[in-house]
């Protein structure tokens, strides 16, 4: 072998090398929208999107997480993260659809500029077609409900109440739409106890709240609510009126507390949209698509909903435990 053809070799050789360490650098830079960092639920979909994150950081792009400092404004806070990840001119966002009026403007923003989105957690595929995301991953909410509602009345609850402490969010209405519904296709009912935004995550505040609906209505014989965490609340209300026997109490969501009080039969059962799943696919999904052009020909791609109940809640413990349910 020559010298000029050894020379050339290592040229190529060192041009194969640059070209993949600028292939590297050049990774994905990947925005999602996201709840509160203090929020459980939300504590769940960002470890999905952080463990996808791994193989986006890998090939040196990067994964970054926006959220709320509180829910008391939520559409408008929401529509300013969207426009902030945008401002990064970022390679690709994920974000949930909660309250439409106040974020469909900067949606279409990121459409608009060609940013590929995708649409989580909140709006179904009827948001992400409209505005023009490449899909839905989540549950549909009215869908869970309407289970929620039909378990109920198989278990003999004939007058529920949803306890909203998110007004207005597009998901939490339709879930308790859904829980009405599917209670009256078996002759039940269910209304909804509207809270403040300000109450979510405030036990005192729900606890009362539930108390006071309890004495007021003695009919009431469920309480559903919308997190994992106002559950908890919801089950100190009903033990203060002192109903528990007499109550049955379901949620929208897990944790290992409400998980506990299934197997100690002092909670019905949990709706899991799996949470975990919503984070890790939706920013898979996107470095497929960034990187190499993959789509998912599924739409909606959803992720819930599923019962937990006495009869399955020990197998969902362990991932419970390591923090993805």
């Amino acid at each position: 072998m020559t010298f000029l053809s050894k020379t050339f070799k290592l040229i190529a050789a060192t041009a194969a090398i640059v070209a993949a360490t600028s292939a590297m650098a050049a990774g994905p830079r990947i925005f999602v929208i996201g709840g509160k960092a203090d929020d459980p639920f939300w504590s769940r979909v960002k470890k999905g999107a952080d463990d996808a994150g791994l193989v986006v950081k890998a090939a040196g792009g990067s994964v970054t997480w926006l959220g709320p400092q509180t829910y008391d404004n939520l559409g408008p806070d929401a529509a300013k993260l969207i426009r902030t990840a945008l401002s990064q001119k970022p390679d690709a966002i994920v974000g949930p659809d909660w309250v439409p009026e106040a974020m469909d403007a900067a949606f279409k923003e990121v459409v608009a500029a060609g940013v590929p989105l995708i649409i989580y957690n909140a709006g179904g595929m009827e948001a992400a077609k409209r505005l023009g995301a490449m899909n839905y991953v989540g549950s549909e909410e009215y869908v869970a409900g309407m289970g929620g509602g039909e378990y109920f009345t198989k278990s003999g609850a004939k007058n529920v109440l949803c306890v909203n402490t998110q007004p207005g969010s597009t998901n939490q209405e339709s879930r308790c739409k859904g829980v009405a519904d599917g209670m009256a296709k078996a002759g039940g009912k269910s209304s909804q106890l509207p809270l403040p935004a300000s109450a979510f995550g405030n036990p005192t505040a729900v606890a009362q709240a539930v108390k006071a609906a309890l004495q007021k209505d003695k009919t009431v014989d469920g309480i559903i609510t919308i997190s994992a965490g106002d559950a908890t609340s919801a089950a100190t209300g009903i033990a203060q009126a002192g109903l528990v026997k007499q109550v049955k109490l379901g949620t929208f969501d897990i944790d290992p507390t409400n998980l506990a009080r299934i197997q100690d039969g002092t909670q019905l059962f949990c709706i899991d949209q799996q949470p975990y799943l919503q984070g890790y696919l939706a920013v898979s999904m996107l470095n497929s698509f960034v990187q190499y052009g993959l789509k998912v020909p599924a739409a909606p791609l959803l992720t819930g909903p599923g019962i937990v109940d006495a009869s399955n809640v020990a197998a969902t413990l362990a991932g419970a435990k390591a923090g993805a349910r």
